[in-house]
């Protein structure tokens, strides 16, 4: 039961701390500290879907269903540079001195007027239109938990919900740490630019063949 665990929850580490267009997306909203618990919430409750998912065996059969990765590739593509296009448009222009200041999630809109609804879609379509959640989070989870047999699996992931529980909180509030490095609004350029060179990068990734699905 507890090497389970132990093995899901430095699995999902494994997986999940790396810069991607989902953790670049929380990164941002952390630093703003706009809107950034529903993030949270989105980012984790999709990976604890997901993980389920896997292990429950629904991974072996989306791995057979090339058509659903397909579309679900080229939908990322088209998402990710449109997104990656408008952050990069939006860096043209320096951020409001104080966008990382004191806003609270309670705030209704963001500093430029942005709802929360619209904040929330967005991380929903950075989580669910990625190829790459699915092969990591349902297929290797669910394959990897298969080893620690019919219960030990279920621990298995138990230990890799943990892991995304604490690494989305911990980047999501945790951000704001970096907030006095980024009170310059030229700093604010160069995190939309580097976002947007993230998201560009993972849309390349997945659009040329050799890119992994």
């Amino acid at each position: 039961m507890l090497n389970a665990s132990l093995a899901g929850l430095f699995t999902g580490l494994s997986l999940i701390v790396a810069i991607g267009a989902q953790n670049a997306y929380l990164l941002r909203q952390g630093l703003r500290r706009v809107h950034v618990g529903p993030v949270v919430a989105v980012c984790l409750l999709s990976d604890i879907v997901l993980t389920t998912a896997g292990v429950s065996g629904v991974g072996a059969i989306v791995q057979h269903t090339g058509w659903m990765l397909l579309a679900v590739r080229w939908l990322g593509v088209a998402f990710l540079t449109w997104y990656g296009l408008s952050t990069a448009w939006r860096a043209r222009r320096p951020a409001p001195a104080g966008l990382g200041g004191s806003h609270g999630d309670a705030s209704l809109e963001d500093p430029d007027g942005i709802p929360a609804g619209p904040v929330v879609r967005r991380a929903l379509a950075l989580t669910w239109l990625n190829p790459h959640v699915y092969l990591d989070t349902v297929l290797l989870i669910g394959s990897i938990s298969a080893t620690h047999g019919p219960s030990g699996r279920w621990w298995f992931a138990v230990g890799a919900c943990a892991a995304s529980a604490r690494w989305f909180t911990g980047l999501g509030y945790g951000a704001r740490l970096l907030a006095p490095l980024l009170a310059r609004p030229r700093a604010w350029q160069v995190l939309d630019l580097l976002i947007a060179a993230t998201m560009l990068f993972i849309a390349f990734k997945l659009a040329v063949p050799s890119g992994g699905i």
